[in-house]
């Protein structure tokens, strides 16, 4: 047994050694590089988004509803991935309007920009339909699910809104990204 780790790590030196040996001329005949630093983006460890990806064009409300997604987030504390995440949830339920009663077109009392449900303790009609309230109503929920930060969008949203239609938020995640991208630091 111990001869056959000695010749495994001799293999790999060898490897090593042999890589060194090819490599090693071609790196010293190289013309010197003269640059100046560059910036490296770094991607994050957040998954990518799954299936086909939904869009819409935003209006003046829509807009001023990602701003305060945002804000909220923020505010609490939270990173980028999260308002990502609230975003496309807003984007599925809501399509970024802030909802009021919506009367036969409603089968329950659910009501602002994540459709929460004043019967389901989400808060009061006026609380729920405040964009801060509902955003941060939802992160709280969000902040309890443990591992949010790395698990598919679809499955962090679904544990926090239960929904019929549990796959449903995975298509609002490219925009929502690029929303975020585009108004985090504005």
């Amino acid at each position: 047994m111990n001869t056959i780790f000695r010749k495994s790590m001799l293999s790999v030196a060898g490897l090593a050694f042999a890589g060194g040996v090819f490599a090693g001329p071609i790196a010293a005949h190289a013309n010197p590089v003269d640059a100046k630093p560059v910036a490296v983006a770094v991607q994050s460890a957040a998954p990518k988004p799954q299936g086909e990806q939904s869009h819409i064009t935003l209006n003046d409300e829509q807009t001023a509803n990602v701003k305060a997604i945002i804000a909220a987030t923020k505010k609490a504390g939270l990173p980028e991935r999260a308002a990502v995440i609230s975003i496309a949830t807003s984007l599925q339920e809501s399509k970024l309007e802030n909802l009021g009663h919506l009367g036969d077109r409603n089968d329950h009392d659910s009501l602002g920009l994540f459709q929460q449900r004043p019967s389901s303790g989400w808060g009061t009609p006026e609380q729920i339909t405040d964009p801060e309230y509902s955003t941060t109503a939802f992160l709280k929920g969000l902040k309890q699910v443990d591992g949010w930060q790395d698990m598919a969008l679809t499955d962090a949203a679904q544990t926090v809104q239960v929904s019929a239609y549990p796959d449903a938020y995975a298509q609002w995640e490219q925009q929502a990204t690029d929303l975020v991208a585009q108004h985090w630091n504005s």
